[in-house]
């Protein structure tokens, strides 16, 4: 089979890819010839744990290529995705679709034959019809089936989620787009992943909804770890527990400064407008976009409050500045909001990320970076974990604190034992747990 994969951001590059480790030849498009350049270089522009091998693996077997031509990459395709970005406007929280509908155009325009042009990029309910529109009035003559097959990739970990899906959906109202996409995934039937076939219209509503409910679960356990501190209680114990139970689960029930990244904020933001245009207002999912900003602006709060109130002439050591690790992606990341209070509380800002600097230089002017985690450290007043990367969860912590001017750690990412730290010598500070100074360790339990 082959396939055109239209855009080359992070979906599109990573299900192209894929697609072609299926066995697919694929052809992924961008207007951006520079990017094109890179790519076709073997230089890939963001950052995914294995992608670049899987990519450079796939190149020289002849599967995947990459182009700025669409006419020819649409040429005798047997389906053509479109993955292009979905940002939200500024303000109303809906989703741009200018960059669908164009590229739903040009495609519809530049094919030769029947085809099945598939939406992957996430789009509010309702898109796959005006798609249909589009192309039915720019190419009257031809036929065309419109599909949507949402992602569900979660950055850091999209090889495996894109080869050992949880469920694949396929959104259409013809027999020929179920047929072609079921094909394009039929190696996943070995390892009897659900194919969910439905309407073009439920499809993109599962997408927002998926996401809508895992913000949720994390604004949840974000409130009860408020509670747990002003009772005492341990919000681990807490996730634990309810997690065990089958109905609820375990996983996205992790207390933390409040989620980020390019989907859920977005998808969110859009969730709740598609609901009120439609007349069916998400009051849950309102809630949640209002508490995760207003979190977000407390973390920082903590540090100061940490600091003794004040971090005004204070360095503060941060460690991590990506919203999640096993990523470069810095979209609503803690650090975006965080970083800019301290400083303007005064606070002079020394950060280290494993990958995330590059890009963070550019939006977090008068940060100081540092080569590794403990460059950083040095005559700090206060450690700030914002991100959980690995390297961060064992560091030398004699070094740590024979580094510091003050001994205090706030841990937004609860990646320590509050008794060991106390142990440790440090005052340290996490989330939904009590805090526990130095010398304190005897009067918690070993969470």
């Amino acid at each position: 089979m082959r396939i055109a994969m239209i855009g080359t951001g992070y979906v599109g590059l990573v299900s192209g890819t894929c697609f072609s480790e299926f066995g697919v030849r694929t052809i992924c498009v961008d207007k951006n010839a520079e990017k094109i350049e890179r790519l076709t270089q073997g230089r890939i522009p963001i950052y995914e744990p294995g992608l670049e091998q899987l990519v450079a693996k796939n190149v020289r077997a002849g599967r995947l290529s990459f182009t700025t031509d669409l006419e020819t990459a649409v040429d005798g395709a047997d389906a053509v995705f479109i993955a292009v970005g979905t940002p939200s406007r500024r303000g109303d929280g809906h989703a741009d679709l200018s960059f669908v509908f164009a590229a739903a155009e040009e495609v519809a325009l530049a094919l030769t034959k029947p085809t099945v042009l598939v939406t992957k990029s996430t789009v509010p309910v309702g898109t796959g019809r005006r798609v249909r529109e589009i192309v039915a009035k720019a190419r009257p003559e031809l036929e065309i089936h419109v599909a949507s097959n949402p992602e569900f990739l979660r950055e850091g970990s999209a090889i495996n989620d894109f080869m050992r899906p949880d469920r694949v959906v396929i959104g259409a109202d013809s027999d020929k787009a179920v047929a072609v996409l079921r094909r394009l995934y039929r190696p996943l039937y070995l390892i009897e992943t659900p194919i969910v076939t439905t309407t073009r219209e439920t499809a993109e509503l599962i997408k927002y909804a998926a996401n809508s409910f895992l913000a949720t679960k994390i604004t949840f356990i974000n409130e009860v770890a408020d509670f747990c501190e002003q009772v005492g209680a341990n919000v681990h114990d807490v996730a634990r527990a309810i997690g065990l139970d089958g109905r609820i689960g375990r996983k996205f029930l992790h207390a933390g400064p409040g989620f980020g990244g390019s989907c859920f904020p977005k998808d969110t933001q859009a969730f709740v407008h598609s609901g009120r245009e439609f007349g069916a207002p998400q009051r849950i999912v309102e809630s949640v976009v209002k508490v995760n900003d207003e979190r977000k602006e407390r973390m920082a709060e903590r540090i100061v409050a940490a600091c003794d109130g004040s971090v005004d002439g204070k360095t503060i050591a941060v460690l991590g500045l990506t919203f999640k690790p096993n990523t470069d992606d810095m979209r609503d990341a803690a650090s975006m909001a965080i970083i800019p209070t301290l400083q303007t509380e005064g606070a002079t800002i020394r950060a280290y990320d494993p990958v995330g600097m590059t890009e963070a230089a550019t939006l977090l002017p008068g940060v100081e970076f540092g080569a590794d985690a403990y460059a950083v450290l040095d005559g700090a007043d206060c450690v700030a974990i914002l991100t959980e990367w690995n390297e961060f969860r064992a560091l030398d912590l004699d070094r740590v604190a024979a580094a510091l001017k003050r001994r205090v750690i706030v841990d937004l990412r609860n990646i320590y034992r509050p008794v060991e730290m106390a142990a440790a010598g440090f005052d340290y500070y996490s989330i939904g747990r009590p805090a526990m100074r130095s010398g304190e360790q005897g009067k918690a339990t070993k969470k």
